[in-house]
């Protein structure tokens, strides 16, 4: 920026009102418009404006929100969904959509999950980036949130989340590393909360040292709103608009004034959306958006992302004349297909599974008969509307039972108390029981539910999530096999909570939570501990069977971002056509830290005719083997023996194969607390040590002993040098762990 742009640039530092930044003529800067939007736009009535607004957005397409997109584990149709977003936004005349959210699912009690894609941070930043790369294909900036290890919505606006920094690096930033490397998007939002007491919206390391400094990103960082307590702070900690505007806020100018900000630090400011109102400007007509085509691709979308999760048989359901089907639940007349909160989208239009398939039933020359079953409030349902839905059940020949989560049970702002479905729910199941009618349940639900109570009372589970706002078309089109459920869970289902490996610490007490699970989140811990699940990650059965065959694992050269290459033969071995995610897992073998059983490194979704078979090829990059190395302070992959499975969940490994894949032995950083061992191994300082120890005569006394007894070598190499030079016969002083540090670079 030039000395003669007057220095109202500090305002540039705070947006103009709740969903604009103001504009900056000297600069040519125009105002840039915001709008939520990670599964539909809701753009606001610009006379009323407030934080949420949700009766006063303009109607819009309401998409599949990331917790059912995910599940479909296919980039290209999470990025065609965010490209149709895009298209309503450019339509809207917005500039950046606040989305998508990639927060890892620490606990399946977080009540804002259902914007989130997994408890994987790569599988959750590969999608996210699919949904940038979407959004911004249309001339409108992602804003990938929040960042970072925002986990709950409990104490949210101020709670710290305690963390080491190998977990934080290698689970809760890493889903963004991930999306970053996939994909540019123009903004990013901070958190909340805290990072180990700093508020990530003036954390100077998060934003400045990380995200900057090493990750080179070079777009607008937004505060989510509200989240800016010292705005002095976050500018210096590198935040570029405080979000919603406070224009009357005089404690930045005064800062500036008094010499406690440099003026560089809003020359960047003014930069940066000088680059995003570059990135997001309107070149040519705005093409009018096709509602129609929209609301087929939610359809579609939704239904390539459900999860078949038991089924005996009874599913696809063969309709003909006669066929008498018991619709029992209120989700059905009252369908849940979205989120609630600031995500919550003014629906363009809604069709509910009562109604869907009621016109294809009878269509087809059968009958429906509709019970609610419960309702949908906290009051609960009454024996009469059970006794209602069992007698409806008993005259049926199929039973389609609509349960899940409503509104009031996961939302922003609060988290969940249970990952049970709700009491009246339960209690209807329970009723169930006594029928003998075959039973298919259809879940709708934005968090995990776990089915153990239940699940063997009946003959198919499906787990639609929230499907969007074409959620009876896609509700009639899984459950009558006009599409196949194509969805694998992106989360583990717990059997119980007390299962979960947050439990003891979520969502944590004073002001703090402590993520005490490390890096053991989801199906690592459940893996590694070998603890029983209601379904595994991954897991997602299909109308069709499939066989894997012929495993081979090519390492590649050093040298080659791409580590190995793995093809495995996937055979339909069915008699409908249908789809599979053939996903890799490594086990690392030779790590000189702790890793996880084994980990996600890799997936392709096939999908294949009856008999048909395909030679799927997947390639895992070395940077994706890489663990966070907190001696190193670093990302490190140091090669050797692994085993590479591939099967069809975390828990389904169908085949595998041990390999040695190249990599780069790195010794650890020494400093005055290196054990023995350390120093002994180091390619440099240990050279060093044994040269200096045998000029003296060697090591002598006690330690010189236990050095040559088996046992005891291995608890002398464990101990601290520091410690080993305090006893009597050691040639080696204080002094000469000093010059082995400092030399220890060669």
């Amino acid at each position: 920026m030039t000395d003669t742009m007057p220095f109202a640039a500090v305002s540039l530092t705070t947006g103009a009102d709740y969903w604009t930044t103001p504009e900056a003529p000297w600069i040519g800067l125009r105002s840039l418009r915001f709008a939520d939007g990670p599964h539909g736009l809701r753009v606001q009535d610009d006379e009323n404006p407030d934080h949420l607004g949700l009766e006063r957005s303009a109607p819009a397409t309401c998409f599949p929100p990331a917790v059912t997109l995910a599940s479909s584990w296919d980039p290209e149709l999470v990025q065609s969904v965010g490209a149709a977003l895009g298209r309503e936004a450019r339509t809207a005349g917005v500039d950046v959509v606040l989305g998508p959210g990639l927060n890892i699912k620490r606990s399946p009690l977080c009540g804002r999950n259902f914007e989130y894609y997994s408890e994987d941070p790569f599988l959750a930043g590969v999608l996210a980036a699919a949904a940038v790369r979407g959004i911004q294909s249309e001339g409108v900036g992602a804003c990938l949130k929040h960042f970072a290890a925002n986990n709950q919505e409990t104490d949210r606006l101020r709670v710290s989340a305690e963390v080491d920094e190998r977990t934080l690096r290698e689970v809760y930033l890493r889903a963004f590393q991930v999306a970053l490397r996939e994909s540019s998007p123009w903004s990013i939002m901070s958190a909340y909360n805290r990072i180990n007491g700093v508020y990530a919206s003036e954390n100077r390391w998060l934003l400045t040292d990380v995200l900057r400094g090493e990750w080179d990103y070079d777009g607008v960082v937004v505060s989510d709103w509200g989240a800016v307590h010292d705005p002095v702070a976050a500018v210096d900690a590198g935040l570029d608009v405080r979000m919603p505007g406070r224009p009357d806020d005089p404690r930045v100018g005064l800062a500036f004034a008094e010499g406690r900000v440099d003026r560089a630090a809003f020359d960047r400011v003014a930069e940066r959306l000088m680059l995003l109102a570059q990135r997001t400007k309107m070149n040519g007509p705005v093409a009018a958006v096709d509602t129609n085509a929209h609301h087929e691709l939610v359809r579609t979308a939704a239904a390539q992302s459900t999860v078949l999760l038991a089924n005996d048989g009874t599913l696809p359901l063969d309709v003909s004349a006669g066929l008498r089907v018991a619709v029992v639940g209120e989700l059905a007349r009252t369908p849940r297909y979205q989120g609630a909160g600031s995500s919550r989208v003014n629906a363009s239009l809604t069709v509910s599974g009562l109604d869907a398939l009621t016109t294809r039933v009878e269509a087809a020359g059968g009958a429906v008969e509709f019970s609610p079953g419960y309702s949908l409030d906290r009051v609960g349902s009454s024996p009469m509307m059970r006794s209602d839905a069992v007698e409806a059940a008993q005259r049926a020949d199929i039973v389609l039972l609509f349960l899940g989560l409503p509104g009031g049970y996961e939302a922003e702002g609060v988290d969940r108390a249970s990952i049970d479905l709700p009491d009246d729910q339960l209690a209807l199941l329970s009723d169930m029981q006594a029928v003998d009618t075959p039973k298919v349940v259809a879940l709708s639900n934005g968090s995990a539910v776990t089915t153990a109570a239940w699940r063997s009372s009946v003959n198919a589970v499906v787990e639609f999530w929230l499907t969007g706002q074409a959620h009876g078309d896609t509700v009639a089109d899984v459950l009558l096999g006009d599409s196949e459920p194509g969805g694998r869970l992106t989360e583990s289902v717990p059997l119980r909570i007390e299962d979960t490996p947050s439990y003891l610490s979520f969502p944590g007490e004073g002001g703090t939570v402590r993520y005490g699970e490390g890096i053991h989140v989801g199906y690592r811990y459940y893996d590694a501990r070998d603890v029983a699940v209601d379904y595994p990650f991954g897991h997602g059965l299909s109308y069709t069977t499939f066989s894997y065959s012929d495993l081979n694992v090519t390492p590649r050269a050093l040298e080659d971002e791409t580590a190995f290459d793995v093809e495995i033969r996937l055979t339909n071995t069915g008699t409908r056509e249908g789809s599979d995610v053939v996903q890799v897992y490594v086990t690392d073998h030779n790590s000189s830290v702790q890793t996880p059983l084994r980990e996600l490194r890799g997936w392709r979704k096939v999908r294949l005719d009856a008999g048909a078979s395909e030679v799927v090829r997947i390639e895992v990059r070395r940077a994706d083997l890489e663990h966070w190395h907190g001696r190193l302070t670093g990302w490190a992959y140091e090669g050797g023996h692994a085993t590479v499975h591939v099967g069809a969940s975390s828990r389904d490994l169908r085949i595998s194969a041990d390999i040695e894949i190249t990599g780069v032995p790195r010794p650890v950083r020494l400093d005055n607390w290196s054990t023995f061992g350390d120093f002994y191994a180091h390619p440099v300082a240990g050279p060093r040590l044994r040269a200096t120890a045998e000029v003296r005569g060697g090591f002598r006394g006690r330690i010189g002993d236990l050095l040559g007894d088996e046992a005891g070598r291995v608890n002398v190499l464990s101990m601290p040098l520091a410690t080993i030079v305090e006893f009597p016969g050691i040639p080696l002083e204080p002094e000469d762990i000093d010059a082995f540090i400092e030399g220890q670079d060669g």
